[in-house]
């Protein structure tokens, strides 16, 4: 019966989900039972097909990603796939409607990393949309269940949380993506000499992002306001830990949040929620 490959597909996003993101792994943790699957799917897909363009070194990229990219529409209309992660992705899409575009826009955000890209503000802005910000967008789908209203009024607040979790990463990964991926994001800012005012006004950017989108978390269904926050939490700490440290250190090492930091947090962000002084 396909319903018992259903859930060996839901369980191999979950899986993939637990390896890859302890934060948004306890954050999915904290959703509604009956959300938790379709999110892992969708963070399945995008960690899939991120893994393709960032790890797969000694084999055909570019082939293997126009395969998954094929692979997926095909899912999505024969309503199955013998990849289980896809499997599960396809199964979301379709429960939920999500705009087959928002798809397309990630996977254009995957291509652009297999070559080496001179950002300008146009391209970086292109790729944030479509690597972050239409993650979030799928994930307001779910969240909504379907409410054009609800999604319409949270769009933005989610466009700016993916942005911002996009943002973090940027800084977290600089040393990894600059020296061994040769990649340089952020327009107009030379990685060989970067400095502490070009991160000061990158932190500043993100700040004023987690700020916009607090305003969307509040306002989010009961389901996934409790989970949405936590990950909040966990990246604006991330944030914090960058924010305190020069600008060369960021780009000699690798700065992270503790499992035991996550923990703690995880505590605090709860007795905060039940609070309410998110």
């Amino acid at each position: 019966m396909k319903a018992k490959f259903d859930t060996l597909s839901a369980t191999c996003s979950r899986e993939t989900t637990r390896l890859y993101s302890t934060s948004f792994s306890l954050g999915i943790f904290f959703f509604k039972k009956e959300l938790r699957d379709h999110i892992h799917a969708i963070y399945g897909f995008v960690r899939l097909a991120d893994e393709i363009v960032d790890s797969f070194h000694d084999y055909p990229k570019s082939v293997l990603l126009a395969e998954f990219s094929a692979d997926c529409f095909k899912a999505i209309e024969r309503g199955i796939s013998t990849n289980p992660v896809i499997n599960s992705f396809q199964e979301v899409v379709n429960q939920f409607n999500i705009d087959h575009d928002l798809i397309r826009q990630f996977l254009k955000s995957m291509e652009m990393d297999l070559d080496e890209q001179s950002y300008t503000h146009d391209k970086y802005n292109e790729y944030i949309m479509g690597s972050a910000q239409v993650v979030g967008l799928m994930c307001l789908h779910v969240f909504t269940n379907g409410d054009q209203q609800e999604f319409d009024r949270l769009k933005v607040p989610a466009m700016k949380l993916g942005s911002a979790f996009q943002k973090v990463n940027f800084l977290r990964d600089l040393q990894a993506d600059y020296q061994q991926l040769n990649r340089s994001y952020f327009p107009d800012i030379n990685l060989s000499s970067f400095s502490d005012e070009n991160k000061r006004t990158i932190e500043q950017e993100i700040v004023n992002e987690f700020d916009e989108a607090l305003n969307g978390i509040r306002q989010l269904p009961l389901s996934s306001r409790k989970g949405v926050y936590l990950a909040y939490v966990y990246y604006r700490q991330l944030l914090l830990k960058i924010i305190r440290v020069p600008a060369d250190q960021v780009m000699s090492e690798r700065i992270r949040v503790s499992n035991g930091q996550k923990f703690w947090l995880m505590f605090d962000s709860l007795i905060r929620y039940k609070l309410n002084v998110m």
